[in-house]
């Protein structure tokens, strides 16, 4: 009789959720997740939450699969020696192979009275947060959000279009990955909501009040509720546990995303720097890591080499209210290429991709190992060797 495998799984997000079910086309493998929450969090639509369109929960039986053990806690320390998992409200739980994917949330802002005044909006509760606050606060109030990557444009153009007066607040450039021209569509829609867009190297916040957001070129703005969407951070678990780290936290890893400490514990999601070198965050990026995860295990368990991550971010999407949107599509080096789709289409493609990442998780959960992506190939392997010259020229 073969021996079975206990696999921990932290984090019930989009590459958590996606690692588990995966691991479950072997018998011999039981699998527990550990989160925080009872509900699946589905973090593309956070900014509904705050505009009230949406509640940016999903019941777990619908994307876990059935015989995955769910575990509500919060895992507090990992002991790689022992092999076990640390709970707030338990004794703990061993593991054989530990998928770590605690997933990513709000960035400290370091920003003086940012975390005093501004409120942020990337976890389920920090939504709800927002949401209660702007339920209490007049429809003519002055928001600020702080933040021009797709989470800001969001929140911005969700509460714009409900009547609010909004200012965007971006200390570069308007979401970076567009294409210049898709770029100039996202600045007529924000317009056309009514958002006040202020944006280049003058605009970098410097302070936060209670009703103030003063920038870089000396301009306070008057702002009744400050938002700020202005980074992603992830859990100091890892670092606290005494795995190796980069500078944000995320789990170093080989390109098999296996920790350079342990081949015992393996890192998806945006939790997760493979060679030091991490993909971008986004729910794609993070089921396709939480599947190459859940992969690197059972190759493990079969005695089996584990294949290194080949994988391209081909699109970016970012809606404009409930009426418009933009889907932008990229070259495989991550820039974004001139043809995008918008207007109705591209809020369409947008909600669809929305629902596809539900989607995916469900049929992983009855079709285990079905999940395919997008492969690379070249871009990441050029990227990979460029930081090996440079490494070896640093050293010489």
């Amino acid at each position: 009789m073969s021996k079975n495998t206990n696999v921990v799984v932290i984090g019930g997000g989009y590459a958590g959720v996606m690692a588990a079910n995966r691991l479950t086309q072997r018998d011999d493998v039981t699998v527990t997740v550990i989160n925080p929450r009872p509900v699946f969090v589905p973090r593309l639509r956070l900014h509904q939450l705050a505009g009230g369109t949406h509640d940016a929960v999903v019941d777990y039986q619908e994307v876990l699969a059935e015989g995955v053990r769910l575990v509500v806690d919060n895992a507090t320390r990992i002991d790689a020696v022992e092999r076990s998992v640390m709970l707030a409200e338990g004794d703990g739980i061993g593991y054989d192979y530990l998928i770590y994917a605690a997933g990513s949330g709000n960035a400290g802002p370091r920003v003086p009275g940012a975390a005093e005044f501004a409120y942020p909006v990337a976890t389920l509760e920090a939504a709800q947060r927002l949401r209660s606050v702007l339920l209490d606060t007049p429809m003519g109030a002055a928001v600020t959000v702080i933040g021009g990557g797709p989470t800001g444009v969001e929140t911005a153009a969700e509460l714009a279009e409900q009547g609010r007066k909004v200012t965007l607040v971006c200390g570069g450039v308007l979401v970076p990955y567009l294409h210049p021209k898709a770029r100039r569509t996202a600045h007529k829609y924000l317009a056309k909501l009514g958002v006040n867009v202020i944006e280049g190297p003058d605009a970098a916040v410097t302070a936060v009040t209670r009703d103030t957001v003063r920038l870089g070129d000396g301009r306070t703005l008057a702002s009744d509720v400050t938002i700020w969407t202005a980074g992603f951070g992830v859990p100091d678990l890892a670092n606290r546990s005494g795995l190796s780290t980069d500078s944000a936290g995320r789990v170093l890893t080989d390109e098999t995303l296996t920790s350079v400490d342990d081949e015992r514990i393996i890192a998806a999601g945006d939790c997760a720097a493979p060679s030091n070198l991490p993909f971008r965050m986004s729910a794609y990026v993070a089921y396709c890591l939480g599947a190459h995860a859940a992969d690197t295990v059972v190759h493990r368990i079969a005695g089996e080499q584990p294949a290194p991550i080949d994988l391209s971010f081909m699109a970016m999407c970012l809606s404009f209210g409930r009426e418009a949107g933009i889907y932008q599509l990229g070259h495989k080096n991550e820039t974004g290429m001139r043809l995008y789709f918008s207007g109705s289409v591209g809020k369409k493609l947008k909600e669809f991709a929305c629902e596809a990442g539900i989607k995916h998780l469900a049929t992983e959960a009855h079709k285990p190992g079905s999940h395919h992506w997008f492969k690379d190939g070249k871009h990441r392997p050029q990227l990979l060797a460029a930081q090996c010259d440079n490494t070896t020229a640093s050293v010489a």
